[in-house]
């Protein structure tokens, strides 16, 4: 049965990216559509997305309710480039025209993005409409869309929509969405049934609300979805999620292997395959130049690209007085490069530490060819979460003979195989502990085998980049969801 399937997302690539969603996304529809699904994305037109590159063509005005009055909005209509997955974009300067997607910082959200977000919640289906194209999945993405599923079950109940289905993608349960008890008015919401749906500690949790309406619920990884389950990584959710256990699946993201492939990639100064790794040494000499360390295969090069932030284990890796750091770079014959933005005390830190130590480098940015190119230079990739849905660095440095140093949470878990001291097995280095001790470990477990086991690490490298994470291994899966979601409403539907 071929569907139809409307992604609801606040990022898609190359329009806009934060963080992985935007990626995943792309990606996932993509294997969908390549199936022959009739697969559509509705997206905010932030202002910085640029109409005339992506030649943007308006297709109507659209009238949409927020809290006591209507938002005049326009759509656009664009294509994912080099692919015919139609791409809707809701118009409104008030709410999206400003820069910034959900606020200055990640630390300082926008004071309206409930309203910003009820407003294309609610364009959905004002949308559908207006072109006439009723979807058989509403496929909503964390907490910013998890009002699709509750309209379908309340304001949009037993209309045109009453045999479509929703499905609601949770890709950090840390982020939920949560508001002044007073303001759910803006939702137009007003039952008292429906308004518990939303109560948390005298507040409005949107993604709670989403999670108890959506037919069926995934996360991003199958790890993942057993630890939301338990107090330690359920946000205080755990409860409500283990209610709607049985609805609740863990489908492991995938990566494009066109992008992410040092074979043929144009943002790296020589190509290299596993069958032929001498291009690697030539990236691993151009990252050492540009982050003015001595030149050398033989030095351990070590390499961290994320976000610098709490959830990504700053504290303990580079906390005053706490994090392992200085200890690593002054103890161990390495070099370390790290790039990154995040809260404002680590960027201090980090430059501070980097002043005093000649073997560290750090860029506090974000720079897509330099990503590609501290991947393909790099020895290790070290990722220290407390916790991690899914993540895709670790998958691209294993693509790029970038061996993970990660603890074992989450995605990381199901991805990154821990090294097996007797064969040489794996394609990474594991540990357990959050602590700056246990980091410190890890990562001198994987200097001394790159120093005093080079065959089991190069038997690790090539077994790292043959591993393949594609959406081909998930994609099936997402359809055999689908369409167990709208057997369920069909289901719920004759009940009624």
């Amino acid at each position: 049965m071929k569907l139809k399937i409307l992604f609801i997302t606040t990022e898609l690539i190359p329009f806009i990216k934060i963080g992985e969603l935007a990626e995943v996304v792309t990606g996932l529809a993509k294997a969908i559509a390549n199936l022959g699904h009739d697969v559509r994305i509705f997206i905010p037109r932030y202002c910085n997305i640029d109409k005339n590159k992506y030649r943007l063509q308006q297709i109507g005005p659209l009238s949409v309710p927020l809290g006591n009055c209507e938002k005049w909005c326009s759509v656009l209509l664009g294509n994912i480039p080099d692919t015919d997955i139609p791409v809707y974009f809701l118009e409104n300067d008030e709410y999206y025209g400003r820069q910034g997607i959900y606020g200055f910082s990640h630390k300082y959200p926008f004071d309206d993005n409930l309203s910003r977000f009820t407003l294309f919640s609610r364009g959905v289906f004002k949308l559908c409409r207006m072109i006439g194209w009723v979807p058989d999945i509403l496929h909503a993405q964390d907490w910013q869309t998890s009002l699709v599923p509750v309209y379908l079950n309340t304001l949009e109940q037993g209309d045109i929509f009453s045999k479509t289905a929703s499905i609601l993608t949770i890709y950090n349960i840390g982020y939920q969405g949560i508001f002044p008890r007073e303001d759910i008015y803006l939702t137009q919401i007003n039952s008292e049934k429906n308004n518990l749906d939303f109560e948390f500690y005298n507040q409005i949790n949107l993604l709670k609300a989403g999670i108890i309406n959506s037919d069926i619920i995934t996360t991003v990884s199958p790890t993942y979805a057993k630890e939301i389950l338990t107090p330690q990584y359920g946000f205080n959710l755990e409860g409500v999620l283990k209610q709607r256990s049985d609805d609740l699946y863990g489908i492991l993201n995938g990566i494009d292997y066109l992008y992410w492939n040092p074979e043929f990639n144009r943002r790296i100064p020589a190509p290299y395959s596993v069958d032929n790794l001498s291009g690697k040494d030539i990236c691993k000499k151009e990252l050492q130049e540009i982050a003015g360390f001595k030149k050398g295969k033989h030095i351990p090069l070590i390499c961290m690209v994320n976000r610098l932030i709490e959830q990504n284990g700053i504290e303990e890796l580079c906390g005053p007085s706490y994090g392992c750091l200085y200890s690593i770079c002054r103890d161990m014959n390495i070099q370390f490069v790290i790039m990154g933005t995040g809260d404002d005390w680590c960027e201090r830190e980090l430059s501070l530490l980097a002043s005093r130590l000649s073997n560290l480098k750090v860029f506090l940015k974000h720079d897509e060819r330099l990503a590609h190119r501290i991947e393909a230079g790099s020895d290790f990739f070290l990722i220290p979460s407390k916790y991690e849905p899914c993540g895709l660095n670790q998958m691209y440095a294993q693509r790029f003979g970038n061996l993970p140093i990660v603890r074992d949470t989450g995605g990381l878990s199901d991805t990154v195989e821990d090294y097996n001291e007797e064969s040489g097995g794996g394609t990474g280095f594991i540990f357990q502990k959050m602590q700056p001790e246990d980091i410190y470990i890890a990562v001198e477990r994987a200097v001394r085998v790159f120093q005093h086991r080079k065959d089991h690490f190069d038997k690790m490298r090539k077994r790292a980049m043959k591993k393949r994470f594609s959406w081909a291994n998930s994609v099936k899966k997402y359809i055999d969801l689908y369409n167990a979601a709208v057997a369920k409403k069909n289901i719920k539907r004759k009940k009624e």
